[in-house]
């Protein structure tokens, strides 16, 4: 019986819909105050997408290259870009538009500690701040998201074991 290979499509979705959930907890626990909780789902989708690569090695048995692990790996990431971009966007202007508000609330409380801050410099970024800041979210997901995985891609690619047949070595007569 063959082994059913999982794609990088049901991977992604799956990934993105921890990340979503994750995020819509920390929305609905106001737990955006503590930054190093988004660090815990950058941690899930790397391990997600580590054990996505080993998965996808172990089901071709691993008959898989470097390369073919890598692109399988960020193939994934792609999906969880797409995904988590429009659930960005969605969440902002739709779901919840007070989110904005509560980071920037956020933001300013942080500047606030600063003294070199002056209330006009902070009104100042307030004020940038809220006109680009869905952009800057767009992009921030984007970019972030991309980049971890990225690495994720390769360590995962590198850690998987491979066994790649050389299709040219043994030609058949």
């Amino acid at each position: 019986m063959e082994t059913k290979i999982t794609t990088h499509i049901v991977k992604g979705l799956i990934l993105s819909a921890i990340s979503i959930v994750f995020s819509v907890v920390m929305y609905v626990f106001n737990l955006f105050e503590y930054s190093w909780l988004s660090w815990i789902n950058t941690a899930i989708i790397m391990g997600g997408l580590i054990y996505g690569n080993i998965l996808y090695a172990n089901q071709n048995s691993n008959n898989v290259t470097f390369g073919n692990l890598f692109a399988h790996g960020f193939k994934t990431t792609a999906v969880i870009i797409v995904i988590t971009t429009a659930y960005t966007v969605l969440a902002f202007k739709v779901l919840f538009p007070d989110m904005i508000d509560i980071i920037l609330e956020i933001s300013r409380k942080k500047m606030l500690e600063n003294p070199k801050m002056t209330d006009e410099m902070i009104e100042q970024a307030m004020s940038m701040t809220k006109k680009f800041f869905v952009p800057f979210a767009i992009g921030g997901t984007i970019l972030g998201t991309g980049f971890t995985g990225a690495i994720a891609s390769l360590i995962g690619a590198a850690v998987a074991k491979k066994n790649p047949i050389d299709l040219f070595s043994n030609p058949a007569s």
